[in-house]
């Protein structure tokens, strides 16, 4: 693990960091000299990130967090200070699968786990760090957004209201802590490509020849590449960037077609 690097000393907490998109970042941020704490709400899941990291001569700290709750995000950021002694950048990854259906078929229970994890989460986990990062100097926060935050799908409403909604909340808190040298934005992926994306679709191959095309680089995305957009939002790279929306979507947004079988866009 490089001594140097974009991340050099800076102190992260990656919320659903045992997840594989969580799990890229926190990779990614040590090897650019991070240290991290890998926060997930499945502490084997943690560990197991946390022991990649180790074994790249990383250094990494594995927490239990549930972020819907408030004293468990509270004591996940109590924690990262006590372990590296400061906190310079949250990356709030941490989100819930949502079942499909309308207004009538979705329960309340439904619509509010989805709230209280995909965005509420990312409030109390924010509430608590804010503080350490202005105390630090100022730092970068990054909240996982979803294309779908910007266009909506049909049965889908709890997971797409609850990130358009992280997206104007991360603004917000953009303009509220710039004062404090706080950097607030948001990752907007496309679909990326892992286990979890992939239940809908039966799995990882089913899901790439249905989603790929879908996508105007005719692929999905993997979660190398949101770390990598994180890195830089975290980095000095970003000074200038605050209150916006890094859309890695694989031009899912622009385009309103779909990828023919001779590799051209086509309308549909």
């Amino acid at each position: 693990m490089a001594a140097r690097g974009k991340l050099a000393q800076q102190v992260a907490l990656v919320t659903g960091g045992g997840g594989e998109i969580g799990g890229a970042i926190c990779r990614r941020f040590a090897a650019e000299g991070a240290e991290v704490a890998i926060a997930d709400l499945v502490h084997d899941k943690a560990q197991a990130v946390m022991r990649t990291v180790a074994g790249s001569g990383g250094r990494a700290q594995a927490l239990q967090v549930d972020v819907a709750d408030e004293a468990s995000a509270k004591d996940a950021v109590a924690q990262t200070i006590a372990h590296f002694g400061k906190l310079t950048i949250l990356v709030n990854v941490a989100a819930t699968v949502t079942p499909d259906g309308t207004v009538e078929t979705l329960s309340l229970d439904d619509w509010n786990n989805a709230i209280a994890v995909n965005l509420t989460g990312a409030f109390l986990m924010c509430k608590y760090a804010v503080p350490e990062l202005r105390h630090a100097g100022g730092g970068s926060i990054i909240n996982i957004a979803s294309q779908l935050g910007h266009l909506g799908v049909p049965l889908r409403s709890p997971y797409c209201t609850s990130k358009a909604a992280l997206l104007h909340f991360t603004r917000i808190l953009a303009m509220d802590h710039a004062v404090d040298k706080i950097r607030a934005n948001t990752i907007s992926p496309g679909f990326i490509l892992t286990e979890r994306s992939s239940r809908r679709s039966g799995g990882k191959a089913q899901a790439r020849a249905a989603a790929g095309p879908r996508h105007l680089l005719n692929r999905p995305g993997e979660p190398e590449e949101i770390a990598a957009g994180a890195v830089y939002l975290a980095s000095d790279d970003a000074a200038f960037v605050t209150a916006t929306d890094l859309l890695i979507d694989g031009g899912y947004i622009a385009f309103k077609g779909r990828v023919d079988a001779d590799g051209r866009p086509a309308m549909i």
